[in-house]
């Protein structure tokens, strides 16, 4: 493959590549992260599609095979973006304005259309998903739009030096969290990638397993699982069979949002999955907008990871599929999570607090009780209240894991809850070791301890974790004692000032 002649050895000198196009998107109106981000995210993925489909083509012509391109020219990058393209030449010859035609008129219809086609390919499909939200580009000048693509045409796989660099899917991951931070809305599609790498290891999916994520946002848990299954470069994988499982018959979401559902197809694309299977509409309400990616999903999966919308609220549309009607998303999640689990199947799932604790809607009692009663409920982790607030949210979150085919006799608590958490100290998957050290025995600490079934019931389903081994800072002293020191303290000041005056005189 041609090289570009830009070479990333350090992980600064790749994000300032990527911050400098960001910053030309900023003053192209896309001033911000949920501007700037769907645009490069199209753009992005357009220059690895072709990176990796002339590098697929070479190895098809090496073995005499016959290959079939996603894309024709001049629909290429190669052909309309890369700065030595024959169509970018063509069109930076006609008249001012060509280029954006092209895009805006031609191409972007074109790949929009791609699913529509006799005989469409599942990378096809993708393609005409990733641009099923973009009408146009919102780049403002043709300039600028030029600026973007020469730039973009500079990072490549083979530019990137992962011995010293994180990979560009890690990259991009660091763009998502713009979109989640406060000041933005994309909070609600975005979990923190140190709690989801926790969550990942404790569930431990394995090849041959289904993983699923009925509101999976940017695509982060899915993405995630992946990188627990293969390893770095692939190096957990043992065949070339067992990487085709991994990309064609384990990973499964659902996303409702128009802008972000594009964005987690491309997210997992980064990560090497050529085919992901995101099912485009409503979980909660079975609306689907497109289904052509779901095609084959199984109805039961092995694992379960997710984070519901905090605070959603959902119509009787939704409520009518569900045994225990409330509008509260989260709870109606937590009751299709266990519908979608196998027998034996196990889930990840961070919680608002209130979930756990409201005892006075029958809905939220009936769905903790049919937890409890229908899976083993084996752990709670109580996290910080800031840990959100960075991806736009400041709600106090739990994560539950849980095995399908209960009942739970007792829960093992683990309370980080103390951690003080903010943008100059952001949580760390350090703060999890004294955690992991513990989960085998589910053993007692200062932050860790048990509470049995029976103790459950008893305070109506009520599953707050309350650490019974925290450090009181309560002041024991009574009023009288607290008079009696104001007292003596106020005396001690009168002798001082005293002293002070019997000095000056």
């Amino acid at each position: 493959m041609k090289k570009n002649g830009k070479s990333f050895n350090s992980q600064q000198s790749l994000n300032g590549a990527i911050k400098s196009i960001c910053d030309i998107m900023r003053r192209s109106n896309c001033a911000g992260a949920l501007q700037y981000v769907p645009e490069l995210t199209w753009i992005l993925f357009l220059r690895i599609l072709d990176e990796r489909e002339t590098h697929e083509a070479e190895m098809a012509q090496a073995v005499g095979s016959e290959y079939r391109p996603s894309l024709d020219s001049p629909y290429r990058w190669q052909d309309w973006a890369a700065p030595d393209g024959p169509k970018r030449a063509e069109l930076g010859l006609g008249t001012l304005g060509a280029l954006f035609n092209f895009v805006n008129g031609d191409l972007i219809p074109r790949l929009k259309g791609l699913r529509e086609r006799p005989n469409s390919t599942s990378r096809q499909k993708v393609i005409s998903e990733i641009f099923s939200g973009i009408e146009r580009t919102r780049i403002d000048t043709e300039r600028n739009f030029l600026d973007v693509l020469d730039k973009v045409h500079e990072i490549t796989a083979e530019s990137v030096d992962t011995t010293h660099v994180f990979t560009l899917s890690q990259v991009y991951e660091g763009l998502l969290l713009k979109m989640g931070e406060r000041g933005n809305d994309g909070g609600q599609f975005f979990t923190p990638r140190e709690i989801i790498r926790a969550m990942v290891r404790v569930i431990d999916p394995k090849v041959g397993e289904t993983v699923y994520d009925p509101g999976c946002g940017t695509g982060g848990f899915l993405a995630q699982s992946f990188e627990h299954l293969a390893g770095p470069n692939n190096e957990k994988v043992k065949s070339p069979d067992h990487l085709e499982t991994l990309k064609r018959r384990t990973l499964y979401g659902r996303e409702k949002d128009n802008a972000v559902y594009p964005i987690s197809l491309a997210n997992l694309v980064l990560h090497g999955i050529d085919e992901p299977h995101i099912w485009h509409g409503n979980t909660l309400t079975g609306a689907e907008t497109y289904g052509g990616l779901f095609a084959g999903a199984p109805a039961l999966y092995d694992v379960v990871l997710m984070n519901p919308p905090f605070g959603g609220k959902e119509g009787k549309e939704a409520q009518t599929r569900f045994a225990y009607k409330t509008g509260a998303t989260q709870v109606l999640f937590l009751q299709h999570v266990i519908d979608s689990l196998k027998p034996g199947g196990r889930c990840g799932m961070v919680i608002d607090e209130g979930v756990l604790f409201r005892t006075n809607e029958t809905a939220f009692v009936q769905t903790k009780r049919k937890l409890l009663d229908d899976c083993d409920l084996w752990c709670i982790v109580s996290m910080p209240g800031g840990v959100f607030t960075a991806a736009g949210a400041g709600v106090k979150t739990n994560l539950l894991f849980f095995t399908k085919g209960g009942p739970t006799k007792q829960i093992w608590y683990y309370d980080l809850s103390d951690i003080k958490v903010g943008k100059k100290k952001p949580f760390t998957l350090e703060k999890f070791e004294d955690f992991f050290r513990l989960l085998p025995s589910r053993g007692d600490s200062e932050r860790s301890w048990t509470v049995t079934r029976a103790e459950i019931d008893a305070k109506n389903y009520d599953l707050k974790a309350v650490n019974p081994n925290a450090k009181s800072n309560e002041d024991t002293r009574t009023p009288e004692a607290l008079l009696d020191l104001i007292e003596a303290k106020g005396r001690e000041v009168a002798e001082a000032l005293a002293a002070l005056r019997l000095g000056r005189a």
